[in-house]
């Protein structure tokens, strides 16, 4: 029989997704756009180059790209562990953060479990939840744009198994208060893992948010979730990390796919990390424009939360975010537009930011 005639059949039956996966929302990446004059705004990149000591450990690594990197990832969590004062048995590694918060929820999550976090927030959050078959629980952000905490404690069941919070939060850019925090940390229950999703702390100012680590010391039940992909400037070889007590890690380490995780990207997080006198003057220049560009907007008339990423958040309507987003269009300017939300621009050098400021300043009201 033909496949032809298969699939004319009335009585075949043809393989289908799960319900859950027919289901999923796809997950929305940052437009892209060719030509020299395109500034690509829309995903929380580093515009910057990647370090030279990085770019130099993927070109000598790149010889050996025959053979498997190290699934156990030793040497880069060995180097991890140096960097943030814990012991390598406490590291986990991905493929990007996004990657081992999926094998938290792999080896957290069974079948109607619950996963808590504030909406809105990284929409893969909800993807993932879905995918493993749990229930994704949304708190509405409060009105300062950051995460009610007070609603999320609410919002606990006996079938929560993970809490997430994005701090700085993407997209609004807002930090959860320490003090704040922990008294949240004291309010849930200890079987429950709160994940602080950390993808932005590099561009945070000292204090604004929370110390992770020393909650991390004092409250077992937290695993700090932290990437190479936006500061460190290696969003293409795709490579995060979680702190979590050796028990979960090793855990974590089970649930990862076989060698997600390059030879390359392991080797370059690695250059990335001895840098960090350079890249913290990146982040140093970064904080500069973003401070420059929030001034500016709000003394053309814009109200912006402040926020602590690598990006700025424009609360809108429907109407003013199609407005907005056919202007940076039409300039070659590519934001990310959340419909029902608002806009986020990523912070990037200074040329790009003038346009994106000379636009505002002709739709501000």
């Amino acid at each position: 029989m033909t496949p032809e005639q298969l699939l004319t059949r009335p009585d075949t039956a043809l393989p289908t997704l799960r319900g859950a996966v027919a289901g999923l929302p796809s997950y929305v990446p940052g437009r892209r756009g060719a030509g020299a004059d395109i500034a690509a705004l829309a995903s929380n990149e580093s515009h910057y180059e990647p370090l030279p000591a990085a770019a130099a450990a993927v070109a000598e690594a790149a010889g050996r790209m025959n053979r498997y990197p190290d699934m156990a990832a030793v040497e880069l969590r060995e180097r991890i562990a140096r960097h943030l004062g814990v012991t390598a048995g406490e590291v986990a590694v991905g493929p990007g953060s996004v990657g081992v918060l999926q094998q938290i929820i792999i080896g957290l999550c069974d079948a109607g479990d619950e996963m808590v976090f504030a909406w809105r927030s990284f929409e893969a959050y909800p993807i993932l939840v879905e995918l493993a078959g749990a229930r994704p629980v949304r708190v509405p952000l409060d009105d300062a744009e950051g995460h009610d905490l007070d609603a999320m404690a609410a919002a606990l069941t006996d079938r929560t198994k993970v809490i997430l919070l994005c701090t700085p939060n993407n997209p609004t850019g807002i930090p959860i208060d320490h003090c704040r925090l922990e008294a949240f940390l004291q309010a849930v229950r200890s079987d429950v893992l709160v994940v602080i999703d950390e993808a932005y702390v590099e561009y945070a100012d000292a204090g604004s948010g929370p110390d992770s680590l020393a909650l991390y010391r004092r409250y077992p039940n937290v695993c700090i979730l932290r990437t190479f992909s936006k500061a460190y400037g290696l969003a293409g070889l795709r490579v995060g990390y979680a702190i979590t007590t050796a028990a979960i890690a090793e855990g974590l380490r089970r649930t990862a796919l076989p060698f997600a995780v390059s030879a390359l990207a392991q080797k370059a997080a690695i250059a990335s990390l001895d840098a960090g006198e350079e890249m913290a003057a990146r982040v140093s220049a970064v904080k500069r424009e973003r401070a420059r560009m929030a001034a500016e907007l709000e003394a053309q008339g814009w109200k912006l939360q402040p926020s602590q990423g690598n990006f700025l958040w424009i609360r809108a309507d429907d109407r003013l975010l199609a407005t907005l987003v056919d202007a940076f269009n039409g300039a070659g300017i590519m934001v990310r537009a959340y419909p029902g939300d608002g806009l986020r621009i990523t912070v990037a050098d200074p040329v790009s930011n003038n346009r994106v400021l000379r636009l505002l300043a002709a739709h501000a009201a």
